[in-house]
């Protein structure tokens, strides 16, 4: 529990900071750093973390990068993580241009829920935004996730005024048609090259008036998890829409979320400018006490929230991909 009340839960997980595609709105086109190999948490040391963690709470855990599906052997460590009883909820953030390949492994180690980050399903607009040509694998991934069986499987898109306003309706349309909860992602400051702006985001109020038109009212489920991300919305029919409003309606008060990156950093915000490290403390079994009071010091300093909508805000010095998403 932080100093406001604020009961921690979750955790998501970064296993790389590499990717495969490279989203204006993440990663520059050429000349990204990246950690070193050697620097990486080892599959061990993430267990070791998890071990520690899940007695103070921890019930969700999430699977991020970069591009997770990049680190070798990944049906290893979820193995591993699956096999902690009381995580009632392990998932996998995925761009899927690597899924048709590694979705049955990843199902049989064990994982059940899934989701596919996806901003169109226009492939000229696809490439334009990622600046690859991969649109047909990640629709591979799509359909390789669909005959394994998962359990849960959701689409993320980022929403960015300007350029993705026509996808909107159209990739909602496809979760109705493929049984997908579409969750529609504000952009945030958080890209490799500072392009972000207020009047580059498209809101989630924007999109529910574009949906609204297209497909009829929208509902706010009202019984949603207070402490997930994504407002929940329903149609008449049922079917449902989430926005992640970081930035036109912070959730901060309700955050149950903490973060560990590939190369050792807990982070008690996506947002933070400041991180604890313990990589050295997973590093030896030794230090079991340690790594425990390390996990409830950060977050007992987490902050009231970020201030993005005000001119005092800050930007991490770590481009999302290297924080883990």
């Amino acid at each position: 529990m932080d100093s406001f009340g604020r009961t921690h839960s979750d955790l998501r997980i970064s296993v790389t900071d590499r990717c495969n595609i490279r989203c204006f709105y993440c990663m520059p086109e050429t000349g990204a750093e990246f950690a070193k190999a050697a620097d990486l948490l080892t599959f061990d040391e993430i267990e070791r973390f998890v071990r520690v963690a899940v007695p103070l709470g921890i019930r969700k855990i999430r699977l991020t990068g970069g591009e997770p599906l990049m680190r070798p052997k990944l049906p290893d460590l979820v193995a591993k993580l699956s096999a902690f009883h009381d995580v009632r909820d392990l998932a996998l953030t995925t761009n899927g241009v690597l899924l048709a390949e590694a979705a049955q492994p990843l199902h049989d180690a064990g994982l059940r829920r899934l989701n596919i980050h996806l901003d169109t399903l226009d492939r000229e607009r696809f490439r334009q935004i990622t600046r690859r040509d991969d649109f047909a694998r990640v629709m591979a991934g799509f359909e390789a996730a669909k005959k394994c069986g998962y359990e849960v499987v959701k689409l993320n898109a980022v929403a960015i005024k300007g350029l993705t306003e026509p996808d909107v309706v159209s990739l909602v349309r496809f979760g109705r048609e493929n049984g997908v909860e579409v969750r529609f992602v504000e952009f945030m400051p958080l890209d490799a090259q500072d392009l972000w702006s207020m009047d580059s985001v498209l809101t989630a109020d924007e999109m529910i008036d574009i949906l609204q038109r297209e497909f009829g009212p929208l509902t706010a489920v009202p019984d949603a998890d207070p402490r997930a991300p994504a407002a929940e919305y329903s149609f008449a029919d049922g079917y449902r829409v989430g926005f992640i409003a970081s930035v036109s309606k912070p959730f901060c008060m309700n955050c149950n979320r903490l973060r560990l990156t590939s190369d050792g950093k807990m982070r008690y915000c996506l947002f933070a400018n400041e991180e604890t490290n313990v990589r050295s403390l997973l590093q030896s079994d030794q230090t079991v006490n340690e790594l425990e009071t390390a996990i409830r010091s950060t977050v007992w300093q987490k902050w009231i929230g970020h201030e993005i909508n005000r001119t005092s805000f800050v930007a991490p010095q770590r481009p999302m991909y290297a924080i883990g998403g």
